[in-house]
């Protein structure tokens, strides 16, 4: 089994999920993987987006790609 590594961080939710459908078309192993910290009020996400994309190293350059052609849209 591959590990997975941090690739990228997500700026919002929407973002998550529009990437998580173009990579589970294309069949790249991922995790979508936020930063839940309602008991301190948002503050995690502030300084550290909402979330982050988590996949092997060797996607790396391909999930980069594919995240800032759905950031144009």
């Amino acid at each position: 089994m591959e590990t997975f590594e941090k690739i990228l961080v997500l700026n919002n939710e929407y973002e998550a999920n529009l990437l998580e459908e173009v990579l589970s078309d294309k069949q790249i192993p991922h995790g979508i993987v936020p930063n839940e910290d309602s008991a301190l009020g948002g503050i995690m996400e502030l300084e550290n987006g909402w979330g982050y994309v988590e996949a092997p190293n060797r996607y790396k350059v391909e999930i980069t790609k594919l995240y800032k052609e759905i950031s144009k849209k």
